[in-house]
């Protein structure tokens, strides 16, 4: 029956210094709201010197001071946005690649079919994207190099159905190196909560102090399809 236990999210944060991006979808136990986060890390100062805005469909990363951007290619994109009833979360420009598709009558599915892992050898930084439908069912993915030297992409997709108190987490990196290792495996099963504020606190809080830049949550009521969300970064020093 270990395939079933759901995971303290808290606890995992705590002992990876830098799962680098997280992805979270899921359902609260009370079964009433869908449950979604992203946040984001960086070692370097280009990628710390990044927060969180909100815009009308979701979120965007900007650089918190523009003078010391230096390249925005990687770190500049919307992680969030939100398609009709859907809701699309990734850790890049793949997320407008598949609001694209979308609108275009095409599925998650294929939008990642045209794209692959991060051009930043040797990390080859993996690809993470989540798509959460209006009932509460999600799909994530994870676009990876196939090899060290970057010459093929690995797809993979997971499916999952809308149980209450069941999250499923998805980062890029499985702890800190040169070069930094992907992640491996299986997504991990998390336990939800029905306290978005307590949820968010507790990623924040677990999340390596030095590394960590942003994180965002939302949840969206199941029946009303009313979305709460909240933005902490580190470099505004709150949330809002």
């Amino acid at each position: 029956m270990t395939a079933y236990v759901n995971h303290d999210i808290n606890k995992l944060l705590a002992k990876n210094s830098y799962p680098g991006r997280g992805i979270i979808s899921g359902i609260s136990p009370d079964g009433d709201f869908i449950v979604c986060a992203y946040f984001i890390m960086g070692r370097s100062e280009n990628s710390r010197n990044r927060i969180f805005r909100e815009t009308d469909d979701g979120i965007k990363t900007e650089a918190f001071d523009p003078t010391k951007l230096s390249d925005p290619s990687l770190i500049i994109y919307h992680p969030v946005r939100f398609f009709g009833e859907q809701i699309i979360i990734t850790n890049g420009d793949q997320t407008d690649t598949i609001w694209q598709f979308l609108k275009g009558g095409s599925t998650f599915e294929r939008a990642l079919e045209t794209r692959k892992f991060e051009p930043d050898a040797p990390n080859f930084t993996p690809r993470i994207s989540s798509i959460v439908c209006a009932d509460g069912s999600y799909t994530m993915a994870v676009l990876k190099s196939a090899d060290a030297i970057g010459s093929a992409c690995a797809r993979n997709f997971f499916s999952f159905p809308a149980l209450s108190g069941v999250g499923h987490f998805l980062h890029t990196y499985d702890g800190d190196g040169l070069p930094l290792p992907s992640f491996r495996g299986e997504l991990i099963r998390i336990e939800t909560s029905n306290d978005m504020d307590n949820f968010a606190s507790g990623i924040w809080s677990n999340l390596n102090d030095d590394n960590k830049v942003s994180l965002y949550i939302c949840y969206k009521n199941r029946k009303t399809g009313e979305i709460r969300s909240k933005i902490i970064n580190k470099n505004t020093q709150g949330a809002f």
